[in-house]
Formats: structure tokens, C-alpha cells, sequence
């Protein structure tokens, strides 16, 4: 009987939202990844909106183009300046608590003329006040009789599992994108040695070719001496 009482508690707490937070606001926002291709002397500009009280951590990669390296600038809804990163390969910023507002992120390669970069960055999100709503869903549920699995050991552990959870699926992501971009750097590397092979041997064969025609033409101009 006790453990039926812990196992409807437990599926309540689950598939029900906290009390008074129903239809009361927007829905979370969710993380985020993307992939794009920044030209050559360009800059591209992006705006994600982001709740207020909350934290938004910012991560991003140059996968593929000569020099893997990128601007980066991260602005507030006020249009103050975060984050400014010169000519970076990679990078990871934090912003907490953020700004109800929309926060504008900037890939700048205007000083590459020649070179388009492939950027990949991601948005988690992270609400601080999920602690809070859950402790009302703990106070409203709590039995007046101790049961044997308590209500905070189950939402601790239930928690614990959500953000191990969501940290690796973050982690292969990233590693997802260092894979794409030391493939792209060595399939770049193999057109190079592949052109340079191929002009070598052309050299060689012109060299060769040269050789044996200013041999026949030695050859061929020492004439027998008339007697």
C-alpha cells in the first residue's frame, strides 16, 4: 500500500504542472543548435529571446574554412556589450541571471576577403526557478505519514538524472562538431597535398622531358669532321 501511494505521488508529480502555473505564462524556451555558413567579409547577426531570472549559456565552434576563426559579440536586450571575442576558433560565455528581452548574437568574417567560415553555436537555457516551483508541488503532496521514499529523494534524484541527462546530450554535441571540423580540416589538407603532389609530377615530367630533348640535340649536332 505504501509503495502504490509513493509510485501515484511520484506519476503526479511527473505529468501535472505546479499549482497556480498553468496557462499563467509563456512556455519554457528551449535549447538550440544550429549550423550556417558565414561568407567572406560578412557579418550575420542573430536574436534569441531569453525569460528574465534565468541562466543562458552560450557555446560556439568554427567547423570548417581557412583559419577555423571567427568575431564573436554577444549583446543584452539594453544593448550593452557581453561578450566580445577577437578571431576565435571556439568559445563558451554565461550570462546569468539574464534579461527578459531579446539577446543578439553577432558571427563577424569581414576581415577574411577571401575565405567563408562554417559556424556552428548553441543556446542552453536553464530557469532558476524551477527549484522553487517544484518545492510547491513537494509541500502540496507531502502525506501527513512519513512514507518510505520521500518526496525530496525522489524529485532529487528525478532532477540529478535530468541534468546528467542533458549535460551529455550537450557534450555530444559539442563533440559532434570538433568531429565535423578536424574532417574538414583534413579533408582540406588532402586537396592541398593532392594539388601540390600533382604539380610536383608535372615539374618533373617537364624537367625530364626537357632533359632528353637537349640531349638529342647535342647528340645530333656533333657531325663526323671531313678528312
Amino acid at each position: 500500500m505504501m509503495a502504490a501511494s509513493a509510485a501515484l505521488i511520484l506519476a503526479l508529480w511527473l505529468l501535472l504542472p505546479p499549482p497556480g502555473v498553468a496557462g499563467a505564462g509563456p512556455p519554457p524556451i528551449q535549447d538550440g543548435e544550429f549550423t550556417f555558413l558565414l561568407p567572406a567579409g560578412r557579418k550575420q547577426c542573430f536574436y534569441q529571446s531569453a525569460p528574465a531570472n534565468a541562466s543562458m549559456e552560450t557555446e560556439f565552434q568554427v567547423i570548417g574554412g581557412a583559419g577555423l576563426d571567427v568575431d564573436f559579440t554577444l549583446e543584452s536586450p539594453q544593448g550593452v556589450l557581453l561578450v566580445s571575442d577577437s578571431r576565435k576558433a571556439d568559445g563558451a560565455h554565461t550570462v546569468e541571471p539574464t534579461e527578459a528581452g531579446d539577446y543578439k548574437l553577432c558571427f563577424d568574417n569581414s576581415f577574411s576577403t577571401i575565405s567563408e567560415k562554417l559556424v556552428f553555436f548553441e543556446l542552453i537555457f536553464d530557469s532558476l526557478q524551477e527549484d522553487e516551483e517544484v518545492e510547491g508541488w513537494a509541500e502540496v503532496l507531502e502525506p501527513e505519514e512519513m512514507l518510505d521514499v520521500k518526496m525530496e529523494d525522489i524529485k532529487e534524484s528525478i532532477e540529478t538524472m535530468r541534468t546528467r541527462l542533458e549535460r551529455s546530450i550537450q557534450v555530444l554535441t559539442l563533440l559532434r562538431a570538433f568531429e565535423a571540423r578536424d574532417r574538414n580540416l583534413q579533408e582540406g589538407n588532402l586537396e592541398r597535398v593532392n594539388f601540390w603532389s600533382a604539380v610536383n609530377v608535372a615539374a618533373l615530367l617537364l624537367v625530364a622531358a626537357l632533359q632528353v630533348c637537349t640531349l638529342k640535340r647535342f647528340f645530333k649536332d656533333q657531325r663526323p669532321m671531313p678528312t
